[in-house]
């Protein structure tokens, strides 16, 4: 063996992803990390994402105004199940799977931590259980059933809350604090079903958004739109159940009580994802933290 020292390589020579992998500002699962660089690599995020952004933007555009002038209301909510598992199933890549079923979970976790540490008492709202596993999972309302989530636990913090607005977005005791909810099952994005294409997650939301703007309603479509404008809210409960202002530094730009409909949708969806893999991150390491306090405490 040779006793030639070991070099660490030149960092000139280090590409934006290699840097992205080891940068330790970003609050990420190392795994899940990986996972989303490998996914930006993909040849369809340079070559046709670009261009089905702007496709993606003209359809939904042309679709929520037709949509919106016709007098008759209507939704298909099983068809757009079938279509989405179906192009998920051919068309994209198994880590772009994984990570959409992991972003349900992710955020299913986030929720479960503010109900668990911000509703106690008996007759109170119950968890959320929408926690997919499989591409199958994904099906039967699931992508309605997520942003409605959303919605149901803000309603609920702000309706059954002990003592208001103050004693939900009054800090905890961390002792206290129940963090068992943060665990990640095993996901099966079906890597060996045969796909025609192995699109990146990016490409991906821009092509499934055409079929949500056709499939539900516009006040459905706006309402899930609309949802992304909660992320500033779930930080700031996050921030303060845990008296932990890193939740914070991650709030989205602009206010929760102002609403747009004119805005590149996929792009949104794909951040918020990023912002709830950061606050679930940042979760676990508060529990790490506390169980390494409990193990060795301060004299």
């Amino acid at each position: 063996m040779s006793d030639a020292p070991v070099t660490a390589p030149d960092p000139s020579a280090a590409s934006l992803w290699d840097v992205v992998a080891t940068d330790p500002s970003i609050p990420m699962d190392r795994d899940t990390l990986r996972l989303v660089i490998r996914d930006q690599r993909r040849l369809s995020r340079a070559a046709l994402y670009p261009w089905i952004r702007v496709l993606s933007r003209v359809a939904v555009t042309l679709i929520v105004a037709a949509k919106r002038t016709c007098p008759v209301r209507f939704s298909a909510h099983a068809t757009m199940d079938r279509m989405c598992l179906w192009f998920l199933r051919r068309f994209v890549s198994p880590d772009a799977v994984t990570l959409l079923i992991r972003h349900f979970i992710v955020e299913t976790n986030l929720l479960n931590f503010c109900v668990r540490n911000g509703l106690r008492g008996p007759g109170l709202p119950g968890e959320v259980a929408l926690r997919p596993t499989t591409l199958a999972d994904l099906g039967d309302r699931a992508v309605i059933e997520h942003d409605l989530n959303v919605y149901r636990v803000l309603f609920a913090l702000g309706s059954h809350g002990p003592g208001g607005d103050a004693g939900i977005l009054g800090q905890r005791d961390r002792a206290s604090l129940d963090f068992g909810m943060l665990g990640i099952p095993g996901i099966d994005p079906e890597p060996h079903t045969r796909r025609f294409l192995n699109l990146d997650i990016q490409t991906a939301l821009c092509l499934m958004n055409i079929p949500f703007a056709a499939c539900l309603t516009p006040a459905e479509y706006r309402r899930a739109v609309h949802s992304l404008r909660l992320d500033a809210s779930l930080l700031r409960i996050l921030a303060a159940l845990t008296g932990d202002d890193t939740f914070l530094t991650w709030r989205p730009a602009g206010l929760p009580v102002r609403v747009d409909s004119n805005a590149d949708v996929p792009l949104l969806v794909y951040e918020h994802a990023v912002l709830c893999e950061y606050a679930h991150a940042r979760l676990c390491q508060l529990r790490t933290a506390r169980s390494a306090a409990a193990e060795h405490p301060v004299p």
